[in-house]
């Protein structure tokens, strides 16, 4: 089968390559999957630099979700059979022709959900409705986050808006405001106009703003602390634009607030049965009315990762980049 290969850590568009390499056996539990569409994620691309908290041997495939259709069962796999499509995410290696996956963590998608959905429907949706439901806020409670306009930044607000939980968004461009005002997302303020932390107390008139959400990194996350409330919690999900934080101590003791990490990953590996369940049949329900949207830039082949992943980090991407073998 042919399959993108890298066999040193560095950029993307540089180290990733087609290669042919043997079509994989599924052992018992695991299930071999023929990939229909597969994702494009920023941790993905964070994989392959070298920059992420999980580092593959070399040489080492790459891509985490994929939507697919099962072409053989491992012994003892119960529950799913051959050509039924399932979506997988946390699967190391989808970004090829066929991949092999714990049957455990395949989820038989329905006929009504598109490919081009079901491809992204886990990773960023799921970690966004885990990141919400960590925050402990309630109906009527007010959150700000930076990078409105990223993927889990969209889906933190649509979901937020149903369980009644305010949201200001953060862009770095007045461009941005608008974009998010297409897909029915507003209270958001664009970081390039003067006076934009007014404009911040002006949305939420002047409540307290519980938590923040920082995926930006360097001077965005002090302003972000700015904006919160005595004992507020800052919690960093990301480093679009530094690894570094620029927070003074000041910020920190007077505002007595609290700094926390978010990595989706590791949540989804410690949570329980039952609120996996629980948060996605949520993630069901608010895909089904409507609520939460997931929109496609662009798809390409594998032969063409370069350009995927340049549109991929293309200012003013709406929808996600996919792979298709």
């Amino acid at each position: 089968m042919r399959a993108l290969i890298q066999h040193q850590f560095g950029n993307p568009t540089e180290v990733l390559a087609v290669e042919e390499t043997d079509t994989p056996e599924p052992g018992p539990g695991e299930v071999l999957v023929r990939t229909t569409l597969s994702a494009i994620h920023n941790h993905d691309l964070w994989t392959v630099s070298g920059n992420y908290g999980f580092k593959p041997e070399m040489p080492a495939k790459a891509g985490t979700e994929a939507v697919g259709v099962v072409d053989a069962l491992g012994e003892g796999v119960e529950g799913l059979e051959v050509g039924q499509r399932v979506a997988s995410a946390g699967t190391f290696g989808v970004w090829s022709e066929s991949f092999v996956a714990k049957a455990a963590a395949l989820i038989p998608v329905a006929d009504a959900i598109p490919d081009e959905v079901a491809a992204q429907l886990v990773s960023m949706p799921f970690s966004a409705i885990s990141l919400l439901d960590s925050l402990d806020l309630n109906e009527g409670d007010w959150l700000v986050q930076n990078a409105a306009n990223g993927a889990v930044g969209r889906l933190v607000a649509q979901l937020a808006k149903g369980r009644g939980i305010n949201v200001v968004g953060l862009v770095r461009r007045e461009d941005g405001v608008a974009e998010l005002a297409e897909q029915g997302i507003g209270r958001v303020v664009a970081t390039d106009s003067e006076g934009w932390k007014d404009r911040v107390a002006e949305v939420t008139g002047g409540a307290p703003i519980r938590v923040g959400v920082e995926q930006v990194g360097g001077q965005a996350a002090g302003d972000m602390l700015d904006l919160l409330a005595e004992d507020g919690t800052l919690v960093v999900f990301g480093a679009m634009a530094s690894p570094k934080l620029e927070l003074t101590s000041g910020q920190i003791i007077f505002k007595q607030a609290t700094i926390r990490g978010f990595w989706g990953s590791r949540v989804s590996a410690t949570m329980s049965a039952e609120d996996r369940t629980r948060l996605m049949g949520e993630l069901f329900a608010r895909l089904s009315d409507g609520t939460i949207t997931l929109p496609v830039d662009a798809t390409f082949g594998l032969d063409h990762i370069a350009d995927a992943v340049a549109a991929h980090f293309t200012p003013g991407r709406v929808g996600k980049v996919l792979l298709r073998p």
